[in-house]
């Protein structure tokens, strides 16, 4: 299986020693080129290579979509994607901000910029969030397995749409843009479900994919809940299975006894 990397390890438990034959998550440098050009380099679990790198493309606003893409190429090595885009003289971003993410997170963007706030009128209810992230967990195959990858998905409240697991929580979300593109799915107004830390990347590519809900099982960081309430965005942390912590825009949540489907602006 892809991402998962076999090993041989000795565990104890219950006062005993015992050899183990089990696997843990694979984790790799991949480079992105851009007409030839080496754009970026960062760890990851190598697998859907050209997803990763479409949604981190789609992220930093190099492309709007797939119609600004000519062709991909993953090396047979797995550790180079070439895009060739249809316009060949491109101006690439030189700054490069390294970020909390696992796995080494870069990022052109300057967080500091004004985004407008999200005034999608989504509404969604904990019930719907305790099951969605019910989902997720039973979605995680590579976990599974491994118990050392972070999952996050794109969900319309009722069911998840797209699923994605990296070894870095911000890769999971630009693999789900990526995906998106691929199979054509509108994220506006579509919830974020993740099992790592929010943070203020997450946030930023959560505002750019028009996606005004963002939930996790852990914490939030501050800088993300600042950018969340700047920004519209409603930021939700440590989700349980009876409970939850709405750290920004709580007017989402409704208290309704019974799950009402997400509802988007027409």
């Amino acid at each position: 299986m892809n991402g998962v990397h076999p090993l041989n390890f000795i565990l104890y438990e219950n006062d005993t020693w015992q050899p183990v034959d089990g696997s843990i998550t694979q984790e790799a440098l991949v480079r992105i080129h851009v007409n030839g050009q080496e754009l970026a380099t960062f760890m990851c679990t190598p697998r859907e290579q050209d997803d990763l790198a479409l949604g981190f493309l789609r992220a930093e606003g190099i492309i709007h979509g797939l119609e600004d893409v000519r062709r991909v190429v993953v090396s047979p090595s797995g550790t180079c994607v070439d895009v060739w885009l249809n316009q060949g003289d491109l101006k690439l971003p030189s700054r490069r901000i390294v970020t909390s993410g696992c796995g080494g997170g870069i990022t052109f963007d300057d967080l500091s910029a004004r985004h407008e706030p999200l005034n999608t009128h989504v509404t969604i209810t904990p019930r719907q969030i305790f099951a969605r992230m019910h989902d997720l967990y039973q979605a995680a195959n590579l976990y599974r397995v491994t118990q050392g990858i972070h999952t996050s998905a794109l969900s319309d409240g009722e069911r998840l749409l797209l699923v994605a697991e990296d070894v870095g929580r911000h890769n999971t979300v630009d693999r789900l843009w990526g995906k998106a593109m691929k199979q054509n799915v509108p994220t506006e107004g579509l919830v974020l479900l993740a099992t790592g830390r929010i943070s203020s990347e997450m946030l930023g590519k959560a505002a750019k994919m028009g996606v005004p809900v963002v939930a996790s099982r852990t914490s939030a960081t501050s800088l993300s809940v600042a950018l969340g309430r700047a920004w519209n965005i409603t930021v939700i942390g440590y989700v349980r299975r009876n409970s939850l912590r709405v750290y920004a825009a709580p007017q989402r949540i409704q208290s309704a006894r019974e799950p009402a489907r997400v509802t988007r602006a027409g």
